[in-house]
């Protein structure tokens, strides 16, 4: 398993960077590294989703945290036969209202579970880019959040 983590402070309510999160439409906007998402069916927990990644690569997704407003996560599972099928990636948003200084700490978490050795050892090289993708998409999220 591979863990990564970033947070950062919102000038905006917990409510308004909720609105952005919880939408898939919207991931394109914020997260860095995704082209496209849509609904596939349902709402809240179980939602499925799809989302393609900037390289091309499309996931179906399934929401496996929710809790309205304060945290949504969602699972990515690798298509396939053999090894890879066993990839998965999960990413949570965690949202806390700032009582001190107002507005709202958002904590995004990336956890990753490779296809194997080899995999694992490339996603290990790759972490750096893994932690300056997530600062790009609190900056994304902060601007749009505050805007919104």
């Amino acid at each position: 398993m591979i863990l990564v983590e970033r947070s950062a402070h919102v000038m905006a309510p917990v409510e308004a960077v909720w609105d952005v999160v919880q939408r898939a439409e919207q991931l394109p906007a914020w997260l860095a590294g995704v082209r496209a998402a849509e609904v596939l069916s349902g709402e809240g927990f179980g939602r499925r989703q799809r989302v393609q990644a900037g390289r091309g690569a499309a996931h179906e997704a399934e929401v496996i945290a929710y809790q309205e407003p304060t945290l949504i996560g969602w699972r990515e599972r690798a298509k396939g036969a053999g090894a890879r099928a066993e990839a998965r990636t999960e990413i949570y948003v965690q949202l806390t209202a700032d009582e001190e200084e107002g507005g709202t700490i958002v904590r995004l978490i990336v956890v990753r579970w490779p296809a194997g050795p080899v995999k694992a050892a490339l996603l290990r090289l790759g972490l750096r880019r893994v932690g300056a993708d997530l600062e790009d998409s609190l900056a994304r999220l902060t601007d749009l959040a505050a805007v919104g």
